[in-house]
């Protein structure tokens, strides 16, 4: 029987589209990409002074690039070319995206096939959509693959050119990206917005009234005074400072006066106005809302969001999730509107189907929205048995948004009440007006499904709720039962959170959709993110970073020359552009237009001022600084000075502080950038002398025992002398290992305040030897001895422990290091030992692994939960929750971590006799042989990928 080989990214995706094909179709995963750029140190040394040897691109010869297998993917392509010897058709079935198209053309360039190769794509996983791509199969395009490939040189060429300049200049091992380096910058903008930010104050009045007829009471708010209406936050700038004239700005004082006047007063309805109410379905999901709308709703972060619905989408559930078409098929918009008829009635479905247009910049239509899957869709009660935790959760969230995007309109009306009270006895004005207004929803519509979140803006207290009126006319009397005053302060802009970014990202045409959570996971990893709550707040590294790259690759990190470069890749994939003319274009520049190319701005950048790099300017005096070891306040005005002006203020202090070093303290990681404020530097500066007060001297060695506060917490050290220099006319001896002071930390119930210096003795005198115990210890005649063994208490890294030889055991409070007997420790070690901490039982079961067919759990460990069948162990991903993971997605991370083989680990080298050291020179001169012949046939083997 003929045999057909079909290839897809990922093991569940591939065990599902299996049991749609049947046993004519082998099915097998790539695990992802096969091949990449390597780093110029994985080169062939051959190659290293060649032209790839500094980018693994040649830029002189048109970009040509030079891939390689990855070495734990090795296994697997040999494993591919053993299945394809007995195929006589390929089918590449992996996602229909660039990415996608480029893994496609990798496999088929390391597989060289010599059967005929079908490019199968398909937007679902149904056994219909399945059945149907296998038979209506195209070409490879290389346009796409174009695109994906010229994405990847441009990053490889944008990082390895301006991420040494970073290293050199700022910080070792950092990163510079594309489009990491701009959501960067985006994020740290907004924080210097937070920063300069001034709080203004204002005040209104809010009362409750009711008709004389004894109506339904409403709330109303004071929104003008004798026709001058009253300022509202939105009328301030972020400087505190008023944006118009004319508005009337009420303190304290005055709209406790008119609140006063009001319940005195009577109100006349001066006006009232009724509109129609509509509000429209928003549009199915992309990639892009689909992260916002899990962010608010479900809290999943982006990454965690994509990686959900990854496995929905391999598993059947729903349609391809990296898209930013809003589209939906014919035969969707048919599932969608008979669900909704037959769930909510005819009357909650259009005419006609509503049919949507995307409004994001350089939006790729190429595949549907993200939908349930299939021409009939499941709904969360038919799936609920099957998904579990955030599968489920994302699943009903995508399902109600499709159905809801294909129901009526939400419709209603909207009134808006004014009415008037006199205040002449406040002797400043003569007229009060207040303003009510509210909506009322007479037929629900879509909002019977679903209603989108919206994100907190900078009034978060806005009443956002439908609110009901009583039916009013102009001239009816109004009692006041209630008028308060209502001071208010103006909040500084929102920090973004992962779905606003991401929003924000999309709006300005910044990166794709498959690149969205990638990209605000990096910059997190990187560490020039931090999250507080959902709130990204950046590092002061990431200002560092960020001015450099402002200072000196502006254009890199320009917002539209970024979605430039977008565009640019667009053009390739439409074949509106040549791969080879785009890129020379960025690299060299474009004389046409004077264009500047990256080498160039590399070239001529000149001498750059790293320590004013990594200075951030807070005050007068003031600065933060990125030292190598973190971020530390410093004082730049010598004390006796002032720091507005610069006179000196005590001549006796300015003079004592001239040859001092200046005054600096360790920024902790829980203060965020808008926070370090002139003050605060200030109260750190004054906290840091405090904290190196000496608690007094060692009697024991005279020195001095200091309390301090460090970037880890509070601690105790000693001052140690500075060593003696060399006698006058000597020759200065080699220098001797500096001494290190003995330090220690401060357990976690003490107070760095209250230290004294007989606790600070005690911390420093750690280890502490509780005593001695006899051990066994065998001779190599094999006789049997005791002998004395010390048993230490000692405070560690993972807390306080015991140790007697190399046998240690933890202890459960730290209060035991000082005061636990030898007896108590006996009793310990007297006790069977623990691997780490007590065995737990799993957290989850799974279920029979497929391949190895045994028990597979998910495990608690040292380093965090894996997974595990017994054999193989799998370390979860940073998103993956060990309540909520599926089997399927445990079986995959068993499958990618057997694809990469066992770990091998270096182990440290023994000392040997001269004897085995001459049979080790020996084995390694052979070997250096063999791996010449080795290295040399490799060589003639790896061919570079050829460029379409």
């Amino acid at each position: 029987m003929p045999r057909k080989l079909v290839i897809v990214e990922s093991p569940a995706k591939a065990k599902k589209i299996s049991d749609y094909l049947g046993p004519d179709y082998v099915v097998d995963a790539s695990v992802g990409h096969i091949r990449d750029l390597p780093s110029p140190s994985e080169l062939p040394a051959d190659m290293k002074k060649g032209p790839y040897g500094r980018f693994g691109v040649d830029v002189d010869n048109g970009f040509d690039a030079y891939y390689v297998v990855y070495p734990d993917k090795k296994k697997k392509v040999s494993e591919l070319k053993r299945l394809l010897k007995d195929a006589d058709e390929l089918f590449l079935a992996t996602d229909e995206d660039r990415e996608g198209e480029a893994i496609a053309w990798h496999l088929r360039e390391v597989l060289k096939p010599k059967v005929p190769v079908k490019r199968m794509v398909f937007h679902e996983i149904t056994k219909e959509a399945i059945q149907r791509a296998v038979h209506t199969t195209r070409e490879l395009d290389d346009r796409l693959v174009d695109a994906q490939e010229s994405r990847r040189i441009l990053d490889r060429l944008y990082g390895y050119e301006v991420s040494p300049v970073l290293w050199r200049k700022v910080r070792s091992k950092l990163s510079a990206g594309r489009v990491q380096s701009v959501a960067t910058r985006m994020v740290v903008e907004r924080e210097r917005e937070r920063m300069a930010f001034r709080a203004a104050n204002y005040w209104d009045v809010e009362g409750d009234f009711q008709p004389e007829s004894a109506g339904q009471s409403y709330t109303a708010r004071l929104v003008a005074v004798d026709g001058r209406r009253v300022a509202q936050g939105r009328d301030f700038t972020d400087l505190g400072t008023l944006k118009g004239e004319g508005l009337h700005h009420l303190d304290e004082q005055r709209a406790s006066a008119i609140a006063e006047a009001v319940r005195a007063g009577q109100g006349t309805v001066s006006d009232v106005q009724e509109k129609p109410y509509k509000r429209r379905p928003s549009a199915p999901f992309t990639t892009s809302t689909l992260q916002q709308e899990a962010g608010r709703k479900l809290r999943l972060s982006s990454q965690s969001t994509m990686r959900t619905a990854q496995r929905l989408y391999e598993n059947g559930y729903i349609t391809y999730m990296r898209t930013d078409s809003v589209t939906l098929s014919e035969s969707a918009l048919t599932a969608a509107r008979q669900q909704a008829r037959d769930l909510y009635g005819a009357d909650y479905v259009p005419e006609a189907p509503r049919r949507y247009s995307g409004k994001a910049k350089n939006a790729q239509e190429a595949h549907e929205a993200v939908r349930p899957a299939g021409d009939r869709f499941r709904t969360p009660a038919q799936v609920s048995g099957e998904l579990r935790g955030d599968e489920f959760r994302l699943y009903e969230l995508i399902w109600k948004r499709t159905i809801a995007s294909q129901m009526a309109d939400a419709v209603g009306s909207t009134a808006t009440v004014k009415h008037t009270v006199p205040i002449a006895e406040t002797g400043f004005a003569q007229v009060a007006e207040f303003s009510a207004s509210g909506t009322v929803i007479t037929f629900r519509g879509f909002l019977a499904a679903y209603e989108e979140g919206r994100d907190v803006g900078r009034d978060p207290g806005e009443d956002q709720t439908e609110r009901r009126l009583p039916k009013l006319s102009i001239g009816v009397n109004l009692d006041v039962l209630r008028a308060e005053p209502d001071g208010h302060v103006t909040s500084a802009p929102p920090r973004y959170t992962e779905a606003t970014l991401v929003k924000t990202m999309e709006a300005k045409g910044i990166g794709r959709p498959s690149t969205y959570a990638s990209t605000v996971g990096t910059i997190q990893d990187r560490g020039y993110v931090n999250n507080r709550g959902s709130a990204l707040v950046p590092t002061w590294l990431a200002f560092a970073v960020t001015q450099l790259l402002e200072q000196h690759f502006p254009r890199l990190v320009d917002y539209d020359f970024t979605a430039s470069m977008e565009q640019g890749l667009d053009g390739i994939a439409a074949g509106e552009d040549e791969r080879v003319d785009w890129l020379r274009r960025f690299y060299f520049g474009d004389e046409a237009t004077t264009g500047e190319g990256l080498r160039r701005m590399v070239d001529s950048l000149g001498d750059i001022d790293a320590k004013a790099i990594s200075t951030i300017p807070i005050a007068d005096g003031i600065v933060v600084r990125v030292g190598r070891y973190g971020p530390y306040v410093e004082s730049t005005v010598p004390e006796g000075v002032d720091p507005a002006t610069g006179e000196v203020i005590d001549a006796e202090k300015a003079a004592a502080a001239e040859d001092a070093k200046p005054k600096r303290a360790t920024i902790t990681d829980d203060i965020a950038p808008d926070e370090m404020t002139a003050e605060k530097g200030r109260e750190l500066l004054a906290q840091a002398e405090d904290d190196g007060r000496v608690l007094g001297q060692d009697p024991e060695s005279g020195h001095d025992i200091v309390a301090k506060s460090g970037r880890f917490g509070p601690y105790v050290t000693e001052i140690l002398p500075e060593p003696p220099g060399p006698a006058e006319g000597t020759k200065p001896k080699k220098k001797a290992a500096k001494a290190k002071p003995r330090t220690a930390s401060l357990f976690k119930d003490m107070d760095l305040a209250s230290i004294d210096l007989a606790t600070a003795l005690k911390l420093l005198s750690l280890p502490r030897v509780v005593g001695e115990a006899p051990e066994k210890v065998t001779a190599e005649d094999g006789t049997e001895s005791e002998k004395l063994v010390p048993i230490t208490a000692q405070n560690g890294r993972y807390g306080p422990y015991l140790k007697k030889g190399t046998d240690s055991r933890s202890l459960e409070t730290e209060a035991q290091l000082f005061d636990i007997t030898l007896e108590e420790a006996l009793k310990i070690y007297a006790e069977p030992k623990r691997r780490g901490r007590a065995a737990q039982p799993p957290l989850k079961e799974l279920g029979d692994d497929p391949v190895s067919g045994k028990p597979t759990v998910v495990k608690d460990g040292r380093f965090g939960p894996y997974v595990t069948d017994g054999e193989v162990n799998a370390t979860l991903r940073k998103d993956d929750d060990p309540e909520t993971i599926t089997p399927e997605r445990g079986f995959e991370l068993l499958a990618e971590k057997r694809a990469k083989g066992p770990t091998t680990r270096k182990r440290a080298a023994k000392k040997t006799t001269k004897k085995a050291a001459k049979k080790t020179t020996a084995k390694k001169s052979t070997a250096k042989k063999s791996t010449a012949k080795k290295s040399t046939a490799k060589k003639s083997a790896t061919k570079k990928a050829p460029t379409s």
